[in-house]
């Protein structure tokens, strides 16, 4: 198989002009916490370990005040709380205050949230959707949020380019990997039994759930980036091995700290994505990119379906098929109220996806007729829609129940 090149000129530009401009926004607190990789990797390229007595800052800003996705009558909980792992898809601010090119913290992120939040959208993810029809508040981001009245329905550790491998998004310097993510839910923990009953805590967290939507940056920031070389290393088949069997261990050790309900979001149709469209001749989706993802899918999908047959005890384990909903979406984009399915709302560029949103940069109008906000990541009306699948959804899309199933287990 070609080894996929992108382009790496439109990507450093992107990049140096976004961190320059986004430094000098976001939060002005002082930031002491320890909770992200160190900027330089290490000889493997991997992040600096964190210190294993590692503590969460005493200081913590001001309260969220964000307001759910429906405004709806207030509806009781169906879970305890939501904890959540995940990347620049349901990113909601940890990076803001990182020294990372990774960032969404400025204008015209957030231009119909009442502005930016770290929030990868002009709105709301797919995250925010799930929380609220489970009947929960926004969930914090980890980085502003250290007190146990702001934890207790439930903390969002996502970090924008991170991966299910510690390598992956290097070169945006400091990011949070899935295993970092994991340290920071410890932390929570023990915050949580500091200053309540363990007991409590220990009954508790069982009825929560845990979301989980990695791997997306493990391929477009790792292996189908020239820097890394991944691909001359690995086939597509080896790789998604290489990546299923460190997911797995990293799932059970939420498992060990008292996870039961798992939400596992596969990879969506990433070659159709404004970014590489941009990359193709003839404007269609890469079909090689949307080849090499796909093993990662199915065997994780066989991995979920054995955890769920007897692996790990107790455990419910649901997969959200993000291929096929994207795929129906992409199918039926009509009926769902789309129009423009192959290009960013807020970018520049062929397809508006060779730079994507830059700061203070004026996005189109029409914004719910779109499926992409920008180079990357879809608009907050898809992001809603795909809640709505994902809740209420078939085993076409969920399996093998859905969220709403879950939920009540």
């Amino acid at each position: 198989m070609a080894r996929l090149r992108v382009s790496w000129f439109c990507m450093m530009l992107f990049l140096l002009t976004s961190l320059v401009l986004a430094q000098t926004q976001g939060d002005d607190d002082d930031y002491d916490d320890a909770f992200a990789p160190e900027p330089s990797p290490s000889d493997d390229g991997s992040p600096a370990p964190v210190a294993d007595d590692m503590e969460a800052p005493a200081r913590a800003p001001a309260p969220v005040t964000e307001a759910a996705p429906s405004s709806g009558e207030e509806r009781r909980a169906l879970v305890p709380a939501l904890f959540a792992f995940g990347d620049s898809l349901i990113d909601s601010g940890n990076n803001n205050r990182l020294f990372s090119f990774a960032k969404a913290n400025y204008l015209p992120y957030g231009i119909d949230f009442g502005g930016p939040t770290g929030r990868f959208s002009n709105a709301y993810t797919i995250l925010d959707q799930i929380g609220d029809l489970l009947g929960l508040p926004l969930l914090p981001p980890y980085s502003k949020i250290f007190n146990v009245d702001k934890m207790r329905f439930g903390v969002n550790y996502a970090s924008a380019a991170a991966g299910i491998l510690d390598i992956t998004g290097f070169h945006f310097v400091e990011r949070i990997p899935f295993s970092y993510q994991i340290k920071n839910f410890e932390n929570t923990l023990v915050s949580l039994i500091k200053n309540m009953n363990a007991p409590i805590v220990e009954e508790a967290i069982p009825k929560c759930i845990f979301f989980v939507g990695m791997g997306s940056n493990d391929y477009l920031n790792n292996y189908i980036m020239p820097a890394y070389f991944t691909q001359d290393e690995y086939t597509p088949q080896k790789f998604a091995e290489l990546l299923v069997h460190q997911y797995k261990e990293q799932l059970i050790k939420l498992y060990d700290l008292g996870a039961r309900k798992f939400i596992i979001a596969g990879i969506g149709q990433m070659g159709c994505i404004p970014f590489l469209l941009a990359e193709s001749s003839n404007g269609e989706c890469s079909e090689i990119v949307n080849q090499m993802v796909h093993p990662f899918n199915a065997k994780l999908k066989t991995m979920i379906m054995k955890l769920n047959k007897s692996e790990l005890p107790g455990a419910h384990f649901i997969f959200l098929d993000m291929e096929n909903m994207f795929k129906d979406i992409f199918t039926n984009y009509k009926s769902y109220g789309f129009s423009v399915t192959d290009r960013g709302c807020c970018g520049s560029g062929k397809n508006k996806g060779e730079v994507t949103c830059l700061p203070m940069q004026t996005p189109c109008p029409n914004r719910d007729d779109y499926l992409f906000w920008d180079a990357y990541h879809p608009t907050s009306a898809v992001n809603l829609l795909l809640g709505d699948m994902a809740f209420y959804g078939g085993p076409n899309f969920t399996f093998p129940m859905n969220i709403q199933q879950l939920a009540t287990l």
